[in-house]
């Protein structure tokens, strides 16, 4: 789940910074003020839309290393690091992507995340709970599966569905606040500071909304992601990671990664916010798909 909280945090940012710089230059005060021009108003919102998610796109493996602490191995020090970073080229070298960078992050929980803006130039780690929790053909399968999630170019098409839906989040904030401003605040005119507040409020409150969007499709890139850790490493060994993490050797995750890793789960309300489906329907659909 690590990348996907990451990102969303990142891109949630990045915007909110680029919507003060559009206040600031007066931008914002000049859409305002053409508050009639629509069209206008969506070509603004797509270029601070999809802006802000290049920009998360273009920082995601450097975040990544600064805020878990990866280690990324330049030479291996043991033979277990030799290992993964001999296991993770040969799924590399078998789906023709570019070598990864391999790092491990010290955490007892058993977790993995692959990022990166190329998938020539990505970033697989590890937390050293997982190399000391699960077995080498169960470690085989969970580098599959993040293998699987570069080669399918999930970062990509997250970020561009994230761009667009970054869109309709600053071009409806803006009408809202431009309402808000006219309506609360007696602003003719609908630049006032209210429609600076609402603008501000709308984002946040829309963007968190919107997550719910990215969350489905990260959400069915885990099922495409699982089959490619079974082609990879083998059906039984892919099954078998996730009835490790199932079994209780799985730990919830720093929730500033929690969306791009091998686990996750929930029910209710909440799964609409799940980055991961639970293990179960994962497990079923391996299992599923065994058997057609």
């Amino acid at each position: 789940m690590k990348r996907i909280f990451l990102f969303l945090v990142t891109n949630l940012a990045v915007v909110l910074v680029l919507s003060i710089v559009a206040r600031l230059l007066g931008i914002d005060q000049y859409m305002s003020a053409r508050g009639g021009d629509l069209g206008g108003l969506l070509v603004f919102a797509a270029l601070f839309g999809f802006g802000g998610s290049l920009i998360s796109l273009a920082i995601s493996k450097w975040m990544a290393k600064r805020s878990m602490g990866v280690e990324v191995i330049e030479q291996p020090k043991n033979a277990s690091e030799q290992w993964l970073v001999d296991t993770v080229r040969a799924h590399a070298q078998r789906v023709g992507i570019g070598m990864p960078e391999v790092g491990i992050f010290d955490s007892p929980t058993p977790n993995a995340f692959a990022t990166g803006a190329n998938r020539n130039h990505a970033l697989v780690a590890v937390s050293s709970g997982l190399l000391q929790n699960m077995r080498q053909n169960e470690v085989d399968a969970v580098l599959g599966h993040e293998i699987a999630h570069i080669a399918n170019g999930d970062m990509v098409t997250l970020t561009l569905i994230q761009g667009v839906v970054n869109t309709f989040v600053i071009f409806f904030s803006r009408i809202i606040g431009n309402l808000v401003d006219k309506a609360l605040f007696g602003n003719k005119e609908g630049r006032g500071i209210g429609y600076f507040v609402s603008v501000m409020f709308a984002e946040m409150v829309l963007g968190i909304l919107a997550s719910v969007i990215v969350m489905w499709f990260s959400r069915q890139r885990e099922f495409r992601a699982d089959a490619g850790g079974a082609h990879l490493a083998g059906r039984a060994n892919m099954i078998a990671a996730l009835e490790r993490l199932k079994d209780g050797v799985e730990q919830p995750l720093p929730a500033q990664m929690a969306a791009f890793g091998i686990s996750g789960g929930g029910s209710g309300f909440g799964r609409l916010f799940m980055s991961h489906p639970p293990l179960d329907e994962r497990i079923a659909a391996l299992r599923s798909a065994a058997a057609a």
